[in-house]
């Protein structure tokens, strides 16, 4: 059982501003410790060492676990312990020296500009349903957004008069370009579309499922897949795949990599980095003439 759970989870959320699914993951690592601390006969929080966390750390990896998620474990637990140490419910915290894995980066999955294209027009836009596909396929990709992002959408949020739309991301609210394509799409959805999938004329997200409910990450995750089978590409292809297309792609066309970071919302210069490792080209030049459906 997870001590102090309720405070801890507050904590997160209130003090940190952890997001939900990083709530949740450091709730299921934490209860797993427990689960094991359980298995070794350790009874209480003033009985755990740091030779406690370095013998769970090394039952993580004789698992088979991957660096990746002994990583993240290992932030938990490290958040977790100074909570609790901060909240003088442990006389001092056994996970301050606790040092995670050396994590090899791996470059991020990219398609192709062509499979993209072939993704992008499998929506059938004579249905409404089809319509609303594109316009979401469409500004994800001239976006890079996350699939958060745009599924957290206002209609407030586009200004197709200035080509612009407005994301609220995990650090700040930015403000990202719209290329024609998916302007075009936003107008016919908008037009011909969300009007007809609306259930409730007071919703103000901007992407709504078939019940005129705001749409879900799960039923985005389903339509991408659907589509890509129906495209008959055989590669895994999730919201962040878009996400990682876009940002390579421009970066291949002569994107300044500056330009890239804020468009994608990254604080960190060093994470858009690794899209010009994927690219031979020179960077040259910005959205407007390097994003291929611009």
């Amino acid at each position: 059982m997870l001590e102090n759970e309720a405070e801890f989870l507050a904590f997160l959320s209130d003090t940190k501003g952890a997001s939900e699914n990083t709530i949740l993951s450091y709730k299921r690592d934490i209860k797993n410790f427990f689960q094991y601390l359980s298995e070794t006969g350790i009874k209480d929080l003033q009985s755990i060492t740091s030779l406690t966390l370095s013998a769970y750390t090394l039952y993580l990896q004789n698992s088979k676990k991957a660096s990746s998620t002994i990583s993240r474990n290992i932030a938990s637990l490290k958040c977790y312990f100074s909570f609790l140490h901060s909240r003088n419910k442990i006389q001092f915290n056994p996970a301050s020296d606790l040092e995670s894995p050396k994590i090899d980066k791996k470059f991020p999955e990219i398609m192709s500009v062509q499979d993209v294209e072939l993704l992008l027009n499998q929506p059938d836009i004579s249905e409404p349903k089809g319509l609303r596909d594109k316009a979401m396929l469409e500004v994800l990709y001239a976006t890079g957004m996350r699939v958060s992002e745009l599924i957290s959408l206002k209609v407030t949020d586009i200004n197709l008069n200035l080509e612009l739309i407005h994301c609220s991301g995990k650090n700040k609210t930015r403000v990202i370009p719209l290329g024609s394509k998916a302007i075009e799409a936003l107008s016919r959805y908008l037009k011909c579309s969300r009007g007809t999938l609306l259930k409730n004329d007071t919703e103000t997200s901007l992407f709504v499922n078939c019940n005129g409910n705001p749409m879900t990450r799960q039923g985005f995750w389903k339509i991408i897949k659907d589509y890509a089978k129906k495209a008959g590409i055989h590669e895994q292809i999730t919201p962040h795949t878009l996400r990682h297309s876009f940002a390579a792609h421009l970066i291949e066309n002569g994107a300044d990599i500056q330009s890239v970071q804020e468009m994608l919302g990254h604080s960190d210069i060093s994470t858009t980095q690794i899209y010009a490792k994927l690219s031979k080209s020179k960077l040259k030049e910005v959205y407007s003439k390097a994003h291929p459906r611009a």
